[in-house]
Formats: structure tokens, C-alpha cells, sequence
């Protein structure tokens, strides 16, 4: 049967997985740099989940009064609870605002003060003077800021020439002797199959919040990337830990920025109480994600949700001038209107913690290089490959990503890659393919095109999404975890029953989605193998059974392969970089969280 497949072939300098603002910075950088580039996206580029962002993009600007990258480099470290490599927490905060001056310069419509500087507007965990006031540090294009920075970046990558794949599912990177020398993808519209050599392939695919029943995320976001690099007989790193939002819409699981607190909005419980001030008496509302999230689900629990099941929380915004909430919070504004039926000038809207952001993901350096471990180094550099964004784990975030702490991420280090496969490429001629290449990605593709069980693949996928949901949640223990892991297990043990019933290659969406299954489900076996492991509660990661966070054992990251035919996991560990980059600041030591 596969003997029926054949391959167009295309040979670049770079190659870039996905469109959204880490891979359009990362695709633009490149190009920029006189390498021939291509951009594969599953989406049309501006329809790529960075479009979804809402609140902002954190740099030490000091428009709004006094900031210093260090103080940035301070909150992201404690935001991390410590797992956070602090050479590329540094690199991030010192670049951070050169990369925001060049979104400006590239063209992104950022609100403005008074005097036509770039709005920022204050975040959760964002702090002055190494936590002793709060700092307006996220810069905003009102509540749109994602929007802006997608369709900004595309234009650019256009105008310098980049060559686009637009709507073509990667399948599987192709590999020799350890080393990345191509992609292969699926055009979506017209069947056909497509090899790309390539000296460099960029990873930019994403989170895979969709492996959860509720999340923020769009019905795109299945980590394709992560699972190319599992199959890859390569680790993914810290999956455990997934962040859950505080403010997803009750019903929808529709994102609630973070801004909307930034700009004074509270929560409030049954007896209209702001109890954030209980939990977080200096930061309040405004405390990182993983706190409000733990803080919100702890007065559900003890009986003090809203609504007629006392199973969610009121966020006001009723009290903010009505010309604030046009001018600031106009998406928020409209999503409230259709998905909850509020009024945010008359109404709270009804929020409840949604998956968010995954701090795990693909391990690389600060230049966006994927590491592996070998020899007993775990910084070894798989040569030819990288990753960014949220695909990413660089590790940036550690435990718990900081709000808008995400979209300076995407630039700063969709920049670092192109810069790095500019130094790279000097001189270097291409790699050719082995003879064999593509041929295991027309065996999965032409396997599940054919499958015939009993199954179809939204049973399986609703099974993992539940139990994903209910049991590797905002709150964990070792029961729940391990009851998790069988429940994952079992859904795995399922693939060779599932059913496709579309055979062709043109739109199959029933095939797209079932090779989107087969990738959530080995991360999601990788996420419940690291929490059963981590016996701690560190940022997003909260053990009722472990409360305590123990630097001792496990300030360190976790390592997790998948056989992904057997869907067994192995794990490992490899150190937290805890040293920086230069002499001006120093390693900022761990501490107890205080809020």
C-alpha cells in the first residue's frame, strides 16, 4: 500500500514548523539574515494561535515609571519558583526591550500614553525593586496584543520573501544518525506528500493544551512538534508542569487576560468577598496565575463558588469606567457579551481556572538549540534541530510561566534562532536525505488512513481529555496522578481499535485529527509520568501529598521519553542552569514565596 505514496522534494536553509509569532520571528530573522527559508503552518499564519493573546508583552521599557531588566530577570526567576534556567531568564530580560522597539519599528499598533510612548500596563508577579512595588511593564495593543504582533510579523516575512506552506500538516522530522535533516508534510489540500531538506528545522508548533477537556487553547494546539521529537527517540522536558489560567469564561473555557486585573478588575466569591487578599495580602489580585488559580479552586471547594452549583467564581470589572473597559478591554468586553451573555459594564463575568500554557516542552539552550542527554551531558546539542516558543522548554518559566511573559518569549528567542542559524549555516553545505527518509511517516500516515476498529477517534480523544482534566489537575496527589496514569494508559492501549472512516488525502479532517490524537496522547503520558514522579509542590505542580517545595531533591528538570509504539515512558533529570550570563547580576538564590 505505501508503495502508492510518492514525495514532492524541496531543499532550504531553514525550515519552520508553524506560524505563530515565535516561528513568524523566527522565519523573519532568518530570511533577514539571506537564508532561504520555508514556513510550514497548519493554519493560515495569522490565524495561528498567537492571535489569541490578549493582554500584553513584558519589557523593562520604564515608561510608566522606574524599570530595570534585572528586576524583570527577579520576578521571572521567583515566577519560576526556581526551576527557571537563569542564564536564559537573563538573556530574555536584557533583550527584551530591543525586541519590543523592533515590533514597534516592524509596525505593531501599541497603545499609547499621553505623550505617544508605548502603553504598559501592570501584571500578575510583575514587581519594581526586586519585589517591593508593582510595575507596569506589559506592553499593550489594548487587549488585542497577539493580533497585532501576528499580522505585523507575517507582513514583514512576506515582505523579505519568505516561502510560505500554508495548510500542510507536518507528520515527522526527518533524522540520520542522530542528526535533523528534513520534515515531512501532508499539503491538506490537494493529498499530496512533501519532503523538505533542509540544514535547519525550526520547531515552532506550539502547546498541546488541547490534551485537557478545558483550555484556553484553540482545537489547533496539539503540540505536533513535541510528539515529532518523542518519535524522534528524543526527551521532552518538565511536562509536568501545565498552567492553568484563573480566568477562563465559566462554560466556554475562553480567555479572561490577565489584563483585565492589570486594569482593576478583582475576583469575588458567594459573599461578594475579594478573598485574593486572604491568600496573597501584597499582591492580591494581581498574584502569579498558579496562585489565583489554587486560590479560586480552594473556595469552590469549601462551598464558596458562585452560580446555582457554587462551582465558579465572579470576576468585576462593573466598577472600571465604561470608556477604560472601550478603550482597554474591548475583546474581553465582546468575548463576555457572546460566550457568558455579560454586560462587563453592568455584570461580573462568571470565570473558572482553564488550562493555559505549557511550561514544558521540547529542552533547548538560550539559543534555541534542542538538547538532549548523552554521554551523562544533559546540554548535548541535536545537531540541525531547534525549538521555540511554547513548544520550547528553554527553561524560561520553570514551574509557572509570569503573564505576558509568553509573547516576549516568542520574540526574543524566534530572534535568537534566526541569529543562530545565520552563525550556523557560514559556509555549510546541505545535508542529503537518507534513502529511507519519509518512509515511517507513510507507514503512521497510510495506518491510520486505513484503520478500521470500532473506535472513532473523538471517543478516544474525550476519554484522555477527561481524564487528563479530572486527574492531573489544578490540585494533585499521588492517587489521583496514578489513577491518571492507568486511565492514560488504557486509552493508549485502545489506538489499534480506532476507526477512520475517510480514506482520501484531500480535507480529511478525520485523518488530521486522529494524527493529532496520536501526538496529545504520548504527551499526555509524558505530563502524568513527570507529575507522579515530582514529589513536591513547585509553581503550577501543587501536591496535596507533597505541600512543600524540597530544593534539595528536586530542583531539577525532568527528562521524559516515550516508546511511542508501546506508549511506555522512561524519565531522567538534568540540572537547573543556576548561574547567569554576566557579572551584572548575580544568581538570584531560592527562597520561600511570600505574597
Amino acid at each position: 500500500m505505501t508503495a502508492s505514496y510518492s514525495f514532492n522534494d524541496h531543499t532550504f536553509d531553514v525550515v519552520v514548523v508553524g506560524a505563530g509569532g515565535a516561528g513568524l520571528r523566527a522565519t523573519l530573522g532568518c530570511v533577514e539574515r539571506g537564508l532561504k527559508t520555508a514556513n510550514i503552518t497548519k493554519v493560515f499564519p495569522t490565524r495561528s494561535h498567537t492571535v489569541a493573546a490578549q493582554g500584553g508583552v513584558a519589557a523593562s521599557l520604564g515608561n510608566m515609571g522606574p524599570d530595570d531588566w534585572r528586576w524583570h530577570m527577579y520576578d521571572t526567576v521567583k515566577g519560576s519558583d526556581w526551576l527557571g534556567d537563569q542564564d536564559a531568564i537573563e538573556y530574555l530580560c536584557r533583550h527584551a526591550p530591543d525586541a519590543v522597539y523592533e515590533l514597534e519599528h516592524f509596525g505593531v499598533p501599541f497603545s499609547r500614553t499621553e505623550d505617544g510612548k508605548i502603553y504598559q500596563r501592570p501584571f500578575g508577579g510583575m514587581t519594581t525593586n526586586f519585589g517591593e512595588g508593582i510595575a507596569q511593564r506589559t506592553c499593550a495593543a489594548a487587549d488585542r496584543t497577539g493580533h497585532a504582533m501576528l499580522h505585523t510579523l507575517y507582513g514583514q516575512s512576506v515582505r523579505h520573501n519568505a516561502e510560505f506552506f500554508i495548510e500542510y500538516f507536518a507528520i515527522d522530522l526527518i533524522m540520520d544518525n542522530g542528526k535533523c535533516v528534513g520534515v515531512v508534510a501532508l499539503d491538506m489540500a490537494t493529498g499530496e506528500l512533501h519532503r523538505f531538506r533542509s540544514s535547519i528545522v525550526i520547531l515552532a508548533t506550539g502547546g498541546y493544551g488541547r490534551a485537557f477537556f478545558s483550555a484556553t487553547s484553540a482545537h489547533t494546539c496539539t503540540g505536533d512538534g513535541n510528539a515529532m521529537v518523542l518519535r524522534a527517540g528524543l526527551p521532552l522536558q518538565d511536562m509536568e508542569f501545565v498552567q492553568f489560567h484563573p480566568t477562563g469564561i465559566y462554560g466556554a473555557g475562553c480567555l479572561i487576560t490577565e489584563g483585565a486585573r492589570g486594569e482593576g478588575g478583582y475576583v469575588v466569591n458567594s459573599a461578594g468577598e475579594r478573598f485574593m487578599e486572604r491568600y496573597a495580602p501584597s499582591a492580591k489580585d494581581l498574584a502569579s496565575r498558579d496562585v489565583v488559580s489554587r486560590a479560586m479552586t480552594i473556595e469552590i471547594r469549601e462551598g464558596r463558588g458562585v452560580g446555582p452549583n457554587k462551582d465558579h467564581i465572579y470576576l468585576h470589572l462593573d466598577h472600571l469606567d465604561p470608556k477604560i473597559l472601550h478603550e482597554r478591554l474591548p475583546g474581553i468586553s465582546e468575548s463576555a457579551r457572546i460566550f457568558a451573555g455579560v454586560d462587563v459594564t453592568k455584570e461580573p463575568i462568571p470565570v473558572l481556572p482553564t488550562v493555559h500554557y505549557n511550561m514544558g516542552g521540547i529542552p533547548t539552550n538560550y539559543h534555541g538549540e534542542v538538547l538532549t542527554l548523552k554521554d551523562g551531558n544533559p546540554d548535548t546539542v541535536v545537531p540541525g534541530l531547534m525549538a521555540i516558543g511554547e513548544a520550547a522548554c528553554v527553561s524560561v518559566h520553570g514551574a509557572n510561566r509570569l503573564g505576558s511573559n509568553s509573547l516576549i518569549d516568542l520574540v526574543v528567542f524566534g530572534r535568537a534562532a534566526g541569529i543562530r542559524a545565520a552563525e550556523l549555516l557560514k559556509d555549510k553545505a546541505k545535508p542529503e536525505l537518507p534513502k529511507d527518509a519519509g518512509e515511517n511517516s507513510i507507514a503512521r500516515l497510510d495506518h491510520f488512513r486505513n484503520a478500521k476498529g470500532n473506535t472513532p477517534t473523538a471517543a478516544l480523544r474525550l476519554k484522555m481529555q477527561r481524564a487528563m482534566q479530572e486527574d492531573v489537575a489544578v490540585f494533585r496527589t499521588g492517587e489521583t496522578l496514578r489513577q491518571g496514569k492507568q486511565r492514560i494508559a488504557d486509552v493508549f492501549s485502545e489506538i489499534p481499535d480506532i476507526r477512520v472512516s475517510d480514506r482520501s488525502l484531500i480535507w480529511n479532517s478525520d485523518l488530521i485529527e486522529t494524527l493529532e490524537f496520536d501526538n496529545l496522547i504520548v504527551q499526555a503520558i509524558a505530563t502524568v509520568e513527570g507529575a507522579v514522579g515530582r514529589e513536591e509542590s513547585r509553581g503550577a505542580h501543587a501536591r496535596e501529598d507533597f505541600p512543600n517545595r524540597d530544593d534539595e531533591k528536586w530542583m531539577k528538570h525532568t527528562l521524559c521519553w516515550v516508546d511511542t509504539k508501546t506508549g511506555a515512558p522512561s524519565v531522567d533529570y538534568r540540572p537547573v542552569h543556576a548561574y547567569t550570563l554576566s557579572d551584572e547580576i548575580e544568581y538570584i538564590k531560592p527562597k520561600a514565596r511570600v505574597y
